[in-house]
């Protein structure tokens, strides 16, 4: 069975960190790119970060440029989201999602073929 499991989230104060891990099983994931969606409550789930397989190239939504890095690491089929100077507005449920490859944008959820189940990011003011 093919999983993505997120982990890492909680609470934090305002200007704090967290880092958000997305293990992959089932099969490896070291040829697909990943990616890292969000959604708050009553909002649409929008793209934050994406990381291509062939050379790590980065891709990131302009409210976290520069403040959010993604990575990974191929050999622990694993994806990395460090999340710095947190906002409120970046409270949400993270997910992490897998490349099914193609030619739709890094932000398009449709791009991606498997999902994790989301991990809880709330950010006090």
């Amino acid at each position: 069975q093919v999983q993505l499991v997120e982990s890492g989230g909680g609470l934090v104060q305002a200007g704090g960190s967290l880092r958000l891990s997305c293990a992959g099983s089932g099969r490896s994931f070291s040829t697909s790119g990943m990616g890292w969606f969000r959604q708050a409550p009553g909002k649409e789930r929008e793209f934050v970060a994406a990381i291509t397989w062939s050379d790590s190239s980065t891709y990131y939504a302009d409210s976290v440029k520069g403040r959010f890095t993604i990575s990974r690491d191929n050999a622990k089929n694993t994806a990395y989201l460090q999340m710095n100077n947190l906002k409120p507005a970046d409270t949400a449920v993270y997910y992490c999602a897998a490349d099914r490859g193609g030619f739709r944008s890094w932000s398009d959820g449709r791009r991606y073929d498997y999902w994790g189940q989301g991990t809880q990011v709330t950010v006090s003011s």
